[in-house]
């Protein structure tokens, strides 16, 4: 047992290693050819910020998963089962992870980005890895094919968009995804999948490197964002990973736990966000998918915490919200009743939240 999950601490130091080394050169070349983050009125940072940091993730988590995946194979005289489904999803983490660079890079229109985004996602039922179950969920079992199908895709697109959108502040979509790459990493470990537990640890071990940069490295320095390039790379592997936990699961006998709870637990706080804020900016007539201050940590800012103490408020969700929902699953309550649990909790949260930015404002309007 020791010895198999050592190979998932040899991906996690190779991809923190390259990672490492990869920022501080994507940093100057930001520098160079002017590849930075400028602030304006929606956007909570003062000054340019080189933007390309996601650019470390794809090769970071490719080096350290497959050095160790060889080294794995290499020690214990297995075979290595190379699947055309494999090559599909390097495939479509390949499209996606190119889009976010070219985005970037060149700022693609909206249009070509949900298409493209949409081709890469379809790579995933093609594989035959989609959601077929809601296992109870609003009372709904096995699902036919042609409902499968575009259900696995829209929620992958909605995932890939959720961590995309809430990457508004230091160390947030970063801190999200370290916390869902832990989890999914242990559990592919105690599932005994080998290959996912090491490829999850390099995308960690890449991702973590890259929180300190983006957190605790200074303005006009070290400091870096991971632009679309590293967001939608990073929605993509972990609704990769998410799919595939619950197909595994499904089939495993030794586990009690429902196989949609992990993955839809680990996700709420940004896939709530991104529906709150879609519905609100309709209620309001405005595009669903205009860029404003609605999102989460803007509300949190604006009752008065900084950026650091909204965002370990906001990891503190996710961290709760996981493990409380597996909580009230142990002491079996029903799927759906913890769905509008979470739904009524979030909801209070906001509710709790706006009432304090009414006093603030109201308290400044009488100062002033």
């Amino acid at each position: 047992m020791t010895g198999f999950l050592s190979y998932s601490f040899i991906a996690f130091f190779i991809g923190a290693a390259v990672t490492a080394i990869v920022i501080p050169l994507i940093i100057a070349f930001c520098r160079k050819f002017g590849y930075f983050d400028q602030p304006n009125q929606r956007k909570v940072h003062h000054a340019a910020v080189p933007r390309l940091g996601g650019l470390a993730f794809l090769p970071s988590m490719a080096m350290g998963g497959v050095i160790a995946i060889l080294l794995f194979y290499s020690n214990t005289y297995a075979t290595i089962d190379f699947h055309i489904s494999a090559a599909l999803m390097i495939a479509g983490a390949t499209v996606v992870y190119l889009m976010g660079v070219m985005d970037d890079l060149l700022d693609l229109s909206a249009n070509l980005k949900f298409f493209i985004l949409a081709a890469g996602s379809a790579m995933m039922p093609l594989c035959n890895l989609q959601i077929d179950d809601l296992y109870g969920l609003f009372g709904l079992g096995a699902l036919p094919l042609w409902v499968a199908y575009p259900l696995t895709v829209l929620v992958i697109m909605t995932i890939v968009n959720a961590i995309n959108l809430i990457d508004g502040i230091d160390g947030l979509a970063s801190g999200i995804s370290i916390i869902c790459l832990v989890a999914l990493t242990y559990l592919f470990y105690d599932l005994r999948m080998s290959v996912f537990m090491m490829l999850s640890s390099a995308l960690l071990g890449s991702v973590a490197m890259f929180f300190c940069f983006n957190v605790f490295g200074r303005v006009g320095q070290l400091k870096i964002f991971m632009g679309d390039a590293g967001s939608l790379i990073l929605g993509y592997v972990l609704s990769y990973f998410a799919v595939k936990y619950m197909m595994v699961t499904e089939q495993d006998i030794y586990t009690d736990l429902n196989p949609i709870l992990v993955p839809y637990s680990l996700f709420i706080v940004p896939v709530f966000d991104l529906v709150r804020v879609a519905v609100t900016r309709l209620l309001d007539g405005q595009p669903m998918f205009k860029a404003d201050q609605r999102h989460i940590h803007h509300v949190l800012m604006r009752c008065g915490l900084t950026m650091h103490q909204a965002l370990i408020v906001i990891l503190a969700m996710v961290i709760a919200f996981f493990l409380g929902n597996l909580w009230l699953d142990a002491v079996e309550v029903p799927l759906t009743v913890i769905f509008f649990i979470d739904v009524a909790l979030y909801l209070l949260f906001f509710v709790v939240a706006y009432s304090v930015v009414h006093r603030r404002e109201a308290l400044r309007e009488l100062l002033e």
